[in-house]
């Protein structure tokens, strides 16, 4: 087999784009993606948010986090007063009131829930474009999803019901988290738009609200119970909040 039949790896698409790869592989790798449209696709997300990052942070890298973007910071209450504080923080960012900050390298030691909401949007980016692979198990296999996710998460997983959103489960995938196993559900609508729910173990104790955005994708995160959670869709932030708080809701009635 000649090198230039050899198929063409995720890693050599990574140093395709950060232009790490060596000149000789270079014309296989694009001859590859005018052929394989879904890899073209992940190739484009991935140098649009590596130019849209360094756009955005290069003159702020080394800033500290100003004190206005810790949005919402929920001690431990009754479950009754925290929701209240959830509902109201999600109508902070619908009203506008919210400012996105998320990005590895932002700070000298990004905290745990700055990685949690950036692990969860890696993930919604690279899958929600995938056309013909974006989940492991379908939606139409819900029961099985949810067993399967609970029996690897080592806690109770269920897909939320969102057709009040209108949204309709496209299915779930295992991914790896930052203490162990977690959950991923996509969603889609009859428009095509995509949202992903994205939750795993959480060292925090404390339910936090926060919004962030990344080029043209929003999400939002709170914890609760040991577990965190993070919703991410479009920048529509009415919409984003709409789905989070579906999302949250069932989650709430289900005891987590």
């Amino acid at each position: 087999m000649t090198e230039r039949n050899i198929p063409v790896t995720e890693d050599e698409l990574h140093a395709y784009v950060d232009g790490e790869l060596p000149a000789e592989r270079r014309g296989d790798v694009e001859a590859w993606l005018a052929t394989h449209p879904a890899d073209a696709e992940r190739v484009q997300s991935w140098r649009a948010m590596a130019e849209a990052l360094h756009l955005r942070y290069d003159s702020v890298v080394n800033e500290p986090v100003p004190r206005q973007l810790e949005l919402e910071r929920l001690v431990r209450q009754p479950r009754r007063w925290i929701y209240g504080s959830v509902a109201a923080a999600l109508a902070a960012f619908v009203a506008g009131g919210g400012v996105g900050w998320v990005v590895r390298g932002a700070t000298s030691k990004p905290s745990p829930v700055q990685n949690f909401m950036l692990d969860a949007l890696d993930a919604h980016r690279l899958y929600v474009v995938e056309v013909r692979h974006p989940v492991e198990v379908p939606g139409s296999e819900r029961a099985h999803l949810q067993a399967w996710l609970t029996k690897r998460c080592g806690r109770e997983v269920r897909a939320p019901e969102l057709a009040s959103a209108g949204l309709k489960l496209v299915g779930g995938r295992l991914l790896p988290g930052p203490s162990g196993p977690a959950s991923f559900l996509m969603y889609e609508s009859a428009s095509g738009e995509r949202f992903t729910v994205y939750a795993a173990k959480a060292s925090t104790e404390t339910a936090h609200m926060r919004y962030t955005t990344m080029d043209d994708e929003g999400a939002m995160f709170w914890a609760d119970r040991g577990v965190g959670y993070v919703v991410s869709g479009g920048n529509d932030r009415e919409r984003l909040a709409q789905v989070a708080r579906a999302v949250y809701d069932q989650v709430e009635k289900s005891g987590g």
